[in-house]
């Protein structure tokens, strides 16, 4: 295979996503989180993960798929982005995809002006939407994310 890509794909709502697996660090159960005060709406909370605190995402706001409660089969993919660790709520991780970079559509070509989207591949059974966690904050939601922390650390919030 010429330029190869290895995807982590999810589900959200019965869509698939998909994160560059070396961005993915660990995928994890659903876990209890820690609501974060003064955090850009689509954080979550936080989570301990090893005595760091890491920022929980919440997909399905971003996205603008319908809320529901946190269920025990729901997962945690823990990821690395350009300037922070950071974990999604997903509904399942379905598993991890080689395949040829070739047949991965640039983002732009299909969602102009939407920097969320890095690409879209076309799989046998549907299409899988690759999300660029570089992206996933817009410059104000990480200024607020780092004010929020840094009030959490300077409160000394307990997990």
């Amino acid at each position: 295979m010429a330029d190869s890509a290895s995807l982590v794909v999810f589900s959200l709502e019965e869509q698939r996503f998909a994160l560059d697996y070396r961005r993915v660090i660990q995928v994890l159960r659903a876990v209890a989180h820690t609501p974060l005060p003064g955090a850009p709406g689509n954080v979550a909370g936080v989570i301990n993960m090893r005595g760091e605190v890491v920022p929980l995402f919440s997909l399905r706001r971003r996205l603008g798929l319908p809320e529901r409660a946190q269920r025990v089969s729901d997962n945690l993919v823990v990821a690395r982005t350009a300037r922070r660790t950071l974990a999604l709520m997903v509904d399942e991780v379905i598993g991890v995809s080689h395949l040829d970079s070739n047949l991965i559509v640039s983002g732009d070509r299909i969602f102009a002006g939407l920097d969320l989207v890095e690409g879209v591949v076309k799989c046998v059974d549907g299409l899988v939407v690759i999300q660029n966690l570089d992206r996933f904050l817009s410059l104000e939601e990480d200024a607020a994310l780092d004010t929020a922390l840094d009030a959490q650390a300077h409160d000394n919030i307990r997990f």
